[in-house]
């Protein structure tokens, strides 16, 4: 089997905010933002920053900030396996938000001891209802 068929796909999720790219920009790359609709953080916007986001029931959870672009793209690796991007592209006013979630590996567990196939599945549900949150908060 080749390298190529033996990786689980990012997760990616795009959506139109009626909103400004610096207020989106600020929603994501703020640990206050980020804390609104997704976790609570201590994240700061510059590379090498370790952080973590409060997981709830599965406790706090290591970051790492591996790439900022403002107010385009910012990056960070989650946890063991997983990186987490956001890029932001203005159209006319509004802004154009995409979430990637990758590092899926179907040889892998989680820290937690769940395969990241079963993770993945859950995750990618997980974050239709965050982008909701992202919409009202940004919007609201």
């Amino acid at each position: 089997m080749s390298e190529s068929t033996n990786v689980l796909p990012d997760i990616r999720k795009t959506q139109l905010l009626k909103a400004p790219i610096e207020k989106v920009w600020k929603a994501v790359s703020t640990a206050e933002g980020m804390s609104a609709w997704f976790m609570p953080n201590d994240m700061q916007p510059i590379v090498g920053h370790e952080f973590h986001l409060n997981a709830g029931p599965y406790g706090q959870s290591p970051c790492k900030v591996t790439e900022v672009d403002p107010p385009h793209r910012l990056s960070f690796n989650w946890g063991k396996d997983w990186t987490l991007t956001i890029e932001l592209k203005e159209l006319d006013g509004q802004t154009e938000f995409t979430l990637i979630h990758g590092g899926w590996d179907p040889e892998k567990v989680t820290e937690f001891g769940e395969t990241h196939r079963v993770v993945r599945e859950r995750m990618a549900g997980g974050w239709e209802g965050i982008g909701e949150k992202v919409r009202r908060y940004i919007e609201g």
